[in-house]
């Protein structure tokens, strides 16, 4: 008889755990097989006519890689283009806004105790920027270095007529350890295969918060007020829900550095995957709410919002396949069988090889680090969070 209970009731957790995976299998399944699809020639990008091209760099305490950043962006192809690179030096207490001038860029100082955020330095900039008459605006990180032709395509999808961009965002540090390699396949993953797959489906692709780009008249109408920790997500929400889509430029890329040791992992991951889970929360109803209404383009951001961060969406499927019930096992089957389907199509389209193949034998220890994780996660998830800086490999270094 006790037996008979505890079969009956592991069978319902294990069948509400299913129902809670399928949204996130769906959203993989659709965007894995859409990112395969043949995707347009690449265009080619008018050379003429006069546009204008703010680039914003929001900055806190950069000062050891802000230089390498400017001298990438400086040396990238503009073509006809008249561009200014404007760094947000926030909440500062070092070099930053002393190197960047010396770099040759436009400095906007930003000193504000109370509201502190990438989001808040955002605003600050693109307020800025709109009122000297730019045509355009591209975001670009402090740690970040930009393929040679970034400028042109990013800005030149925008002057052909995009009302947003993104382009890749990718690890510009994959080989250090084993854990960036790891980090780096699930970001191609969430930075390169998912945008690529809603692009192809004529869907927004999304704001990464990195390498993305917005047209004078999308922020005019769509001001940027994002300030939670994810404010890429919350803003791309904004866009989605007044109608506008976010262009994929997949011709160009960002390389943007991970931590490879020490807080400054455990910080990045439990700010990002924190803030989608508040993100869940605060956005999910809203989108619902627009869907039912007959809003269909809420439907894949609503769906992008309830699938799980990887390994955690992993973690569940593990657990419903240990149901006692056989059709609850065989989605959950399905559900790992869509997974690396998923990690399949990462490694065909970042032209990966063997080495991506071993690196995913070293996930089930990435799984349980993230694990460990939840008790940050949720502190990050139930508070608005101030712009707490990744701790950079350069400082471990030197430390």
């Amino acid at each position: 008889m006790i037996k008979e209970i505890i079969v009956g009731f592991w069978g319902l957790v294990t069948g509400a755990v299913a129902c809670a995976t399928l949204p996130g299998s769906f959203e993989l399944l659709g965007l894995s097989v859409a990112a395969l699809l043949p995707r347009p020639m690449k265009p080619e990008r008018r050379v003429g006519g006069l546009w204008r091209v703010a680039i914003v760099v929001p900055a806190h305490n950069e000062e050891l890689s802000i230089g390498s950043c400017l001298k990438s962006l400086q040396q990238a192809e503009c073509g006809e283009m008249q561009v200014e690179i404007f760094v947000v030096a926030d909440n500062c207490s070092d070099g930053t806004a002393t190197l960047a001038r010396q770099a040759g860029a436009s400095v906007l100082e930003r000193t504000d105790a109370v509201n502190r955020g990438k989001g808040y330095a955002l605003d600050f900039a693109f307020r800025s920027v709109e009122a000297m008459g730019f045509d355009c605006v591209l975001v670009v990180d402090a740690d970040t270095t930009v393929a040679s032709d970034f400028i042109l395509a990013a800005a030149g999808a925008m002057r052909d007529g995009a009302e947003a961009v993104q382009a890749r965002y990718v690890a510009r540090n994959a080989e250090d350890s084993t854990r960036t390699r790891l980090m780096a396949l699930a970001l191609r993953a969430f930075n390169v295969v998912r945008p690529r797959g809603r692009d192809n489906l004529g869907l927004s692709a999304g704001i990464l918060g990195n390498g993305f780009g917005l047209r004078r008249e999308t922020l005019e109408a769509v001001p940027y007020g994002a300030s939670s920790v994810v404010e890429d997500l919350e803003y791309h929400l904004a866009l989605v829900r007044s109608g506008r889509r976010v262009s994929f430029v997949d011709e160009t890329t960002v390389f943007g550095e991970m931590p490879v040791r020490g807080k400054g992992v455990e910080t990045q991951r439990s700010r990002w995957e924190g803030g989608r889970l508040r993100m869940l929360y605060e956005k999910a109803p809203g989108l619902l709410r627009d869907l039912l209404r007959g809003q269909g383009r809420c439907l894949e951001p609503l769906l992008e919002l309830l699938l799980l961060p990887l390994a955690f969406h992993v973690i569940l499927l593990v657990v419903a396949c240990t149901s006692p019930v056989p059709f609850i096992r065989w989605v959950a089957f399905a559900g790992v069988a869509v997974v690396l389907l998923h990690l399949a199509v990462t490694i065909v389209i970042g032209k990966g090889g063997w080495r991506d193949l071993a690196t995913l034998a070293s996930a089930p220890f990435y799984i349980v680090w993230k694990l460990l994780l939840i008790p940050s996660l949720f502190r990050s998830a139930s508070s608005k969070q101030a712009w707490v800086r990744t701790t950079r490999n350069k400082e471990d270094d030197v430390d």
